[in-house]
């Protein structure tokens, strides 16, 4: 299903990162950061929601609004019960719409907000993503403390909260379109190479989204994952070319390659991952290129992976899913 929009904008953004974050080579473009992992909190859980707090203060206050402003906040994480959105939402105190896609939910969120947006029924959506590495390891793989070793296709959480604004009142960026993604099965079963699990659904939405507004990846000056890392961005250029024909390789790159410094930090294995892994490179990075007109559309595309632990253990498919916005350069 894809949607055209007319008046979309994104007001402002906010990124907060962890210490590994600030160690990439994006460091100097996030609004905040801290130099360990619990933020000043007693626990792992605060500290995420802390994350989020910051990176909502911080959008609100570049776009000089109040929270009172905000129509709908839209938020997701990766924790039971997406908790850390919960309990910024709870800060809030505002109408709230809790989501989840794992990976792919901060364009499900960009997505809904322009809906809300372009029918009318809202003019300031806030949302949020957020993810933090120590709490996804010991909910979705082992505790921390076994030190289980990992093969070289698994990826590494980013910690992190992002939120933005967006509206209806023009800015320099504006999303143009979206699509939203099918959910894929194609027997995957490892939740260490997620790669492999998601690059197929990323290859039918950019399939999917070309198709549905008559496009060629000419249209676009950069198609962009997250988070397929360094093995899942090489089967996506592949599966383009196999199954649809089309080559990706000259405009392509992923989130989760981009985020850390793959040669010298060796901990991040084949890349980052988690909610907030791509909407950290897309608000501090590829926005800005945008509103300098270095670039003039972006199609985002963030993957997902759509499981728990418990369906691993019982060895049931890993289902993925991919959601695109295009996001444009104003004139």
């Amino acid at each position: 299903m894809t949607s055209k929009y007319k008046d979309v904008y994104i007001a402002s953004v906010g990124t907060v990162v962890g210490p590994y974050e600030h160690e990439g080579p994006l460091a100097k473009r996030f609004d905040k950061y801290y130099d360990d992992m619990y933020f000043g909190t007693d626990s792992l859980e605060s500290a995420e929601v802390k994350l989020v707090n910051d990176s909502i203060d911080i959008a609100l206050r570049k776009a000089k609004k109040e929270k009172s402003d905000i129509d709908l906040y839209i938020a997701g994480d990766l924790q039971n019960q997406i908790a850390a959105s919960c309990y910024a939402a709870g800060k809030i105190e505002r109408p709230f719409l809790g989501i989840y896609s794992a990976c792919a939910t901060n364009t499900e969120a960009m997505l809904l907000a322009a809906n809300f947006i372009e029918s009318k029924n809202c003019d300031n959506v806030l949302i949020s993503v957020s993810s933090h590495n120590m709490v996804a390891e010991k909910q979705f793989r082992n505790p921390t403390e076994y030190g289980a070793p990992k093969p070289s296709t698994a990826t590494f959480t980013a910690t992190g909260g992002a939120s933005s604004l967006l509206t209806n009142k023009k800015s320099k960026v504006r999303i143009e379109s979206s699509t939203i993604g099918t959910p894929i099965d194609m027997n995957q079963t490892d939740p260490l190479d997620m790669g492999s699990v998601m690059a197929p659904a990323a290859a039918h939405t950019i399939n999917r989204h070309l198709t549905d507004l008559g496009r060629t990846i000419d249209d676009y000056d950069l198609i962009l994952t997250g988070d397929l890392g360094l093995y899942g961005k090489e089967i996506l250029i592949d599966f383009m070319q196999d199954e649809y024909g089309i080559d990706i390789s000259k405009k392509y790159n992923d989130c989760g390659v981009i985020l850390y410094d793959l040669d010298n930090q060796k901990e991040v294995q084949a890349g980052g991952s988690g909610p907030v892994c791509s909407a950290l490179v897309v608000y501090s990075d590829i926005i800005k290129k945008l509103e300098k007109k270095e670039l003039k559309r972006v199609l985002y595309v963030a993957t997902g992976a759509l499981f728990n632990p418990t369906m691993v253990f019982q060895k049931e498919n890993i289902l993925s899913i991919a959601h695109a916005v295009s996001l444009e350069s104003v004139e």
